[in-house]
């Protein structure tokens, strides 16, 4: 398997053990320690613009299903108050249900399929940028299971 590139807001993994932490020990020392030292403004946090990218995508993905399923009912209400078809209701129910569920399924597919890449707009639908962070994810939760297994023995 091809090893990945890391992105830009991910933290850098050290190699070998961790220091552990060491607290000061008394309170005095601690307001003179945050006083004396300059706070550091680097981040881990998403990029704001990859973060607009995915409320964008969130938005279109899980936001046209679910007011399509909002419509469901008032627009089968019309169409049967008006004599044009004659619905039963299961079928109305399980549109909604269905779009509903697709508006959900929109909120991880719209994250997913953003360009994690602050450079790099992506493609319309993002197929491929899914498929890579899908990956991505996968590859995450299996190193942390790995990790977690090795700490149970």
């Amino acid at each position: 398997m091809a090893k990945r590139s890391d992105l830009p807001f991910e933290p850098k993994k050290k190699k070998g053990a961790a220091k552990p932490f060491k607290a000061p020990a008394t309170a005095a020392v601690r307001s003179n320690v945050s006083k004396s030292a300059p706070k550091q403004a680097k981040s881990t946090g998403i990029p704001e613009i990859v973060s607009q990218r995915m409320v964008a995508r969130m938005a279109i993905f899980c936001g046209t299903p679910t007011l399509l399923g909002l419509m469901t009912f008032p627009l089968s209400y019309f169409m049967v108050h008006e004599g044009w078809f004659k619905l039963p209701n299961i079928a109305v129910v399980i549109t909604s249900l269905s779009l509903f569920g697709l508006g959900a399924l929109g909120l991880s597919y719209g994250i997913l399929s953003a360009s994690w890449d602050e450079h790099e707009q992506g493609s319309w639908l993002g197929w491929r940028e899914f498929r890579t962070n899908f990956g991505r994810v996968v590859e995450s939760w299996q190193a942390y299971q790995g990790q977690r297994s090795q700490n149970a023995e």
